[in-house]
């Protein structure tokens, strides 16, 4: 198994996303990127922790590999706001890509620039790369929140379809597909 380390925007957004992907075993929520220790939700919602929201996703590299977690990541969040996504604000909600290890890094890098270059979107990307330091876990209410909460305003407002699109796009390497295969 090998991991990989996501933020774009609220993680409660990110997590059902690629919890959907075959070869992704596992999908936490947390925070990362910052200096506070062991940081709550409440402190990283202040910005004074330096981490944003983040899902780490634990996957089989046989099964899928960390280029299409990034074709999935990039295509679920507009990487080109600077701590930002929709109406969320703050670099808690930065898009960033921490890696865990040197392949990772640059495979991100290659793939901002190809992004750039497709002129998909009209301004540059602004994701962050860097190495992953640690990663804490977010508290137990935040984990699966989509999952144990899809009549809640903010799961049918914005991460409904935020999943939807996923489905649409991906819908080749989604779990669902390979079991009806």
């Amino acid at each position: 198994m090998a991991r990989a380390t996501f933020g774009g925007g609220c993680f409660w957004c990110l997590e059902p996303i690629f919890r959907d992907l075959v070869g992704v075993e596992d999908v936490a929520v947390g925070y990362a990127g910052g200096h506070t220790e062991y940081p709550t939700y409440r402190q990283v919602c202040e910005t004074d922790t330096g981490h944003a929201e983040v899902v780490q996703v634990t996957f089989d590299p046989a099964v899928i590999g960390f280029r299409d977690l990034l074709d999935v990541f990039f295509s679920v969040h507009d990487p080109t706001t600077l701590n930002r996504q929709g109406a969320d604000v703050g670099s808690q909600y930065r898009s960033i890509v921490l890696s865990h290890d040197g392949d990772q890094a640059c495979a991100a890098e290659e793939a901002i620039e190809a992004l750039d270059a497709s002129g998909l979107w009209p301004n540059p990307v602004v994701t962050e790369v860097a190495p992953l330091e640690v990663f804490y876990p977010a508290e137990k209410e935040h984990q699966e929140y989509y999952a144990r909460n899809p009549n809640a305003g903010f799961c049918r407002l914005v991460i409904d379809p935020k999943v939807a699109k996923f489905r649409k796009q991906f819908a080749e390497i989604r779990k669902e597909s390979a079991i009806a295969d």
